[in-house]
């Protein structure tokens, strides 16, 4: 029964994936789960309180500090991993790289230990 519920759930929240702002309820006699995926974002080129928009170098860099902010909002509710005020595309892209960059340095010191 615990193999079929996961496996439902992980189908839905796939399925979820595919389409921007919908969601999905799951129900089970001992729980409720609601399954969300993110919608547009409001803030897409406009400035945030600085009066500037993150772009491609920003994005880099929060890229690669983002296991650290990962930490970091655990314990401070402020402190977010991803810049609500980005220029979109250019932004995405750099924090991917940012992202891609630690897991790239990360295998690179890992493999040298072996």
């Amino acid at each position: 029964m615990n193999k079929l519920f996961i496996s439902i759930a992980m189908l839905l929240v796939l399925l979820t994936g595919c389409a921007p702002g919908s969601s999905v309820e799951v129900n089970t006699p001992a729980t409720s789960i609601q399954l969300t995926t993110p919608g547009p974002n409001p803030e897409l080129d406009k400035p945030a309180e600085n009066g500037q928009v993150a772009s491609v170098a920003q994005g880099l860099w929060h890229g690669l500090i983002a296991p650290v902010t990962l930490v970091g909002s655990f314990f401070n509710p402020a402190m977010q991993m991803y810049e609500v005020h980005n220029d979109g595309k250019a932004y995405n892209l750099g924090f991917l790289f940012g992202v891609a960059l630690v897991f790239l340095i990360l295998g690179l010191i890992g493999g040298r230990r072996r």
